[in-house]
């Protein structure tokens, strides 16, 4: 969980919190509410782990729903707007999905396009569409890119990664064979064997 989008959702809410150490502590859950001191919630950000206290909140599953449901809304929108500013400093420019309809599970489709600039490359326009889901998973879908296209967008979601505080997962598709001989290894390493 990004503790950013956490913290949002609690503004959002109306809910009092505090944040050290990656505890993200909620005191208040409304107006009405008295924990005597005690934490409402208690949420691990680096482990997701969720504590509740049923004592003085034995509605705490409502507030639970009602803290993933808003964190999910918040969640897809950071993850569209931390995705296309990554993309826009790595050389990409937003275009948007015009025939893309949101549905309950996709909340936002549009793609980041770029330019090759390595004059040996003869398809050097390239563009990946990028899906974002309720709970902010970002689904990506391209054909061919350019090597140093392919590189800035690797750049861009690593940087990414490290922002959303979660893994991505890549599957790929079979390459076109009019396109393996163009296809260069990424990020190669030359190890001096002398040594």
């Amino acid at each position: 969980m990004n503790a950013n989008v956490l913290m949002a959702v609690c503004e959002t809410l109306g809910w009092k919190y505090s944040l050290q150490n990656n505890i993200l502590l909620v005191t208040e859950v409304g107006n009405d509410s008295n924990f005597n001191g005690e934490f409402a919630l208690r949420l691990d950000v680096s482990t997701n782990e969720v504590t509740y206290n049923t004592y003085y909140m034995p509605n705490v599953h409502v507030k639970v729903e009602e803290l993933k449901e808003k964190f999910q809304e918040l969640n897809a929108e950071y993850s569209k707007n931390a995705l296309i500013s990554e993309f826009e400093k790595n050389g990409f420019t937003y275009r948007s999905n015009y025939t893309f309809t949101p549905t309950e599970e996709e909340r936002f489709s549009f793609y980041m396009e770029a330019k090759s600039y390595d004059p040996l490359e003869d398809e050097p326009f390239a563009s990946i569409k990028f899906t974002i889901l309720k709970d902010g998973t970002i689904i990506t879908d391209s054909d061919y890119l350019p090597n140093d296209v392919n590189e800035k967008a690797h750049e861009a979601m690593d940087i990414l990664e490290q922002h959303l505080g979660n893994k991505r997962v890549m599957t790929k598709k079979p390459v076109p064979a009019k396109y393996l001989s163009k296809m260069k290894p990424r990020r190669t390493i030359n190890l001096n064997q002398n040594s």
